[in-house]
């Protein structure tokens, strides 16, 4: 059972799971790249390190949350990063969404130090890492995932080994497509009924009733209506994740013409100023051109 852990990304997602590994009685040390983000994690009796490699001294396992390839490959390979302090023995499990190519050559620098390498994403937003119910979708070898175990369940509810090293990260990728897609479905059709003069929340109330029903209308549906964009997972790392899913899908000579045209929208959003906020707020672009608010009244 690991019982001392490197937890390294407190932002949206890495700074409940943190938290949740705490509260289940582990050892935990942290580091934010943007000092000062520790907050209440040391409250609750983490440690805060000065680099990444402070981070990994000590530690048997360590786990990354970062926002995208280029900061990973700073946390990973940059000065006092965690390969500089890497020992043999010690497990990697990076949950950030990031290329199947970037897990693979993270894997191969583990391998190198003896040490080992999971790519283990979740599926879940903001609510789900605060409150520990995240899924893991996993890729590496199922001997090393049995070791950190309870470290996952200690952030989440479900396990789901999806092969070799770099599986994890392909279906992560896959899953986001459909999340994304699913989030622009849900928008044009509330543009639909609202410029129809549909009451909102009547409609939403149906979307949830029929066949059209999904996560995505739980979890967004209030968002479209009152306009109240807070963040559980901004337009900017959607966008990420749908431009990583096109480079994979080119790659592996998938035709993805609904996955580009939910980017194309996507991309309308950032250009708007808007890629901070939740990806819902992608509904903006869709009241200006109908003149009109999901939630009723004039855009």
């Amino acid at each position: 059972m690991s019982k001392k852990i490197g937890f390294i990304g407190l932002g949206v997602m890495g700074y409940g799971m943190a938290a949740n590994l705490l509260r289940k009685g582990f050892e935990v040390t942290v580091y934010n790249r943007t000092p000062g983000k520790a907050g209440e994690l040391l409250a609750l009796g983490a440690k805060e390190a000065a680099t990444p490699a402070e981070a990994v001294t000590g530690n048997d396992t360590v786990i990354t949350m970062i926002s995208n390839d280029d900061a990973i490959r700073e946390v990973y390979f940059g000065q006092n990063g965690i390969f500089s302090a890497l020992q043999p023995g010690t497990t990697l499990i990076d949950s950030s969404t990031i290329s199947p190519a970037l897990a693979l050559e993270l894997t191969a620098s583990a391998e190198e130090r003896q040490a080992k390498f999971l790519d283990a994403p979740v599926t879940g937003s903001k609510p789900a890492a605060d409150g520990g119910t995240l899924t893991f979708m996993v890729g590496g070898d199922a001997e090393v995932l049995a070791l950190v175990e309870d470290a996952l369940l200690a952030m989440g509810r479900k396990i789901i080994h999806m092969g070799g090293n770099s599986s994890g990260s392909t279906a992560k990728l896959a899953h986001n497509t459909i999340v994304g897609i699913n989030m622009l479905g849900l928008v044009e059709g509330m543009a639909i009924a609202a410029s129809g003069g549909i009451d909102g929340k009547a409609f939403l109330e149906l979307v949830q009733s029929g066949g059209a029903a999904s996560r995505t209308a739980e979890l967004k549906g209030e968002k479209l209506l009152t306009g109240n964009y807070d963040v559980q997972f901004s337009l900017a790392l959607m966008l990420k994740d749908l431009r990583l899913s096109s480079v994979l899908s080119d790659g592996l000579k998938v035709p993805t013409p609904i996955l580009e045209a939910a980017k194309s929208q996507l991309q309308i959003g950032e250009a708007m100023g808007l890629g901070e906020f939740d990806m819902s707020v992608v509904a903006k672009a869709y009241e200006q051109w109908i003149g009109r608010k999901f939630g009723g009244g004039e855009a």
